[in-house]
């Protein structure tokens, strides 16, 4: 599995109690452990260990499908899917015949007692491997297209049915890498769906063009079809939550063909565009989704990794991290340390003239502002370091800490360079950086005068880009004629 960036974004999963309750709720698993604690030595299963078809009535009425609304086919099709998860999980145990033609055995496997007497972590195991009985099935053709284009020798044509095998993981490996980063990189949390139009073509449209050629949309409408019948597959098995494409929309769509002007109304076309197909992955489906990509060796870091590790290891971590990943981190990080010897090592953390040091120290200030006023004494112990002397102050100042020293300009100044370069790092040309760069030309209408002199490494690269950032041209060209001294001190 692969996505773009080198390292995603982390993120924050549920504990695995509740992923292991979750697992065990979804249609696919628990039918899957019905059929196992049902099975016995009578039940006759094929070469393959799938059940034969006399098998699948009882097996259906088994699962109570019929209550569900499902019966025939479509209840013999529930019935044989839960079956071949029960013997690919090892919830059941099918032994081969000794005889041509004879019955396999049957009987519970050693897995489905560990549903029971098991952890957490052996329950989302079991869950993991009906995750690849699903993704294998999402990854092949249509079984009846497969009949039709068997050679004499009982191999698969690919070749007269188009369809390259590695090609299809690979598509679906993305869809759904992109499904997760569009998930766990949203400031919202991942709490909307995604249209399955955009999804499609995230996956087919190139980045660098402009309106798609109507190839390429025959192409996206291609890929939605094929996405639709592979998320109903992933949707009873908890991987995502589905809303299918409307099986009337094409019938009303070509209806329409012959109408001259579409409407434009913003509710039908809000309601046009989720009658499309709207997916989204849950919890469940974001631990499944990272520990396929672990397992491929892509960096997919979780909230909580850092949390036994270093202050050193923590601010540099958090650094790249989205602003609640990093504070939950933070959080996780904090709760199991000391409030004072926090405090002190994260101070020692934070120290450093290196490009990454101003976010190291945001991030230090972000960590301390949810340390109480036992951390007090670790903050009064920098008070005279050039690098921490005004974070220090700041922390103490907002505590309503006693005999604070004033800070002096040049400290003022350093503080300010530096605050400016962390969220430089943190956010690049942000709104807020923009806001933040104009109230400062605004209160100080020497700062730049001043500014150029300040003895910080990352000095010239914020005047730089307050000259990029303030709208006013007369002040941004102060602040580049600031960035030119600085850089020729």
């Amino acid at each position: 599995m692969s996505v773009s960036p080198a390292t995603l974004p982390p993120v924050l999963l549920h504990s695995e109690a509740e992923l292991a309750r979750a697992a065990l709720a979804t249609p696919l698993l628990s039918r899957a452990v019905r059929l196992a604690r049902w099975a016995g030595p009578e039940t006759r299963v094929g070469a393959g260990g799938e059940l034969v078809d006399a098998q699948l009535p009882a097996a259906a009425a088994e699962l109570g499908l019929a209550t569900e609304g499902v019966e025939g086919a479509d209840a013999a099709a529930y019935a044989s899917e839960a079956w071949r998860v029960a013997v690919d999980t090892g919830l059941v145990e099918v032994t081969d015949a000794e005889e041509e033609g004879a019955d396999g055995t049957v009987a519970a496997g050693e897995e489905l007692a560990l549903l029971a007497s098991g952890s957490p972590q052996d329950v989302l195991g079991i869950w993991l491997g009906a995750l690849d009985t699903v993704y294998g099935d999402a990854t092949v053709p249509d079984m009846e297209d497969l009949l039709d284009v068997l050679e004499g020798n009982g191999e698969v044509d690919f070749d007269e049915l188009g369809w390259d095998p590695q090609a299809e993981a690979d598509f679906l490996d993305g869809v759904l890498g992109n499904l997760y980063l569009l998930t766990v990189g949203d400031a919202a949390g991942g709490e909307g769906p995604v249209p399955l139009p955009a999804l499609a073509a995230s996956m087919i449209v190139p980045d660098d063009m402009g309106e798609p050629t109507d190839d390429i949309l025959e192409q996206v409408s291609d890929a939605m079809m094929k996405l639709d019948d592979q998320f109903r597959l992933f949707e009873p098995l908890g991987l995502v939550e589905y809303q299918p494409v409307d099986e009337a929309l094409m019938a009303e769509i070509d209806e329409a063909a012959d109408e001259p002007e579409p409407a434009d109304d913003a509710a039908d076309a809000d309601e046009d565009v989720s009658r499309y197909g709207m997916v989204r992955l849950t919890p469940l489906g974001l631990y499944g989704i990272r520990a396929r990509m672990l397992e491929a060796g892509v960096d997919a870091p979780a909230v909580g990794d850092l949390a036994d590790k270093g202050a050193d290891a923590l601010l540099d971590g958090t650094s790249g991290f989205p602003q609640a990943a990093a504070q939950a981190e933070i959080e996780q990080w904090l709760a199991r340390h000391e409030p004072l010897d926090a405090a002190r090592e994260l101070l020692t953390a934070a120290r450093g003239g290196d490009e990454g040091a101003p976010l190291r120290r945001l991030r230090c200030q972000q960590a301390l502002s949810l340390v109480g006023n036992e951390a007090e004494p670790a903050l009064r112990e920098v008070l005279d370091d050039p690098e921490l002397g005004g974070l220090a102050r700041v922390w103490l100042a907002e505590h309503g800490a006693a005999d604070v020293p004033a800070p002096s300009q040049e400290l003022v100044f350093w503080l300010t360079i530096d605050t400016l370069a962390a969220q430089l790092a943190a956010e690049g040309n942000s709104d807020e950086l923009q806001g933040l760069v104009e109230g400062l030309a605004q209160q100080h209408s020497g700062f730049f005068a001043t500014a150029w002199r300040v003895e910080h490494p990352a000095t010239a690269d914020v005047l730089d880009a307050m000259g990029r950032l303030h709208p006013d041209k007369k002040v941004a060209k102060e602040a580049r004629k600031a960035a030119f001294k600085a850089r020729n001190i």
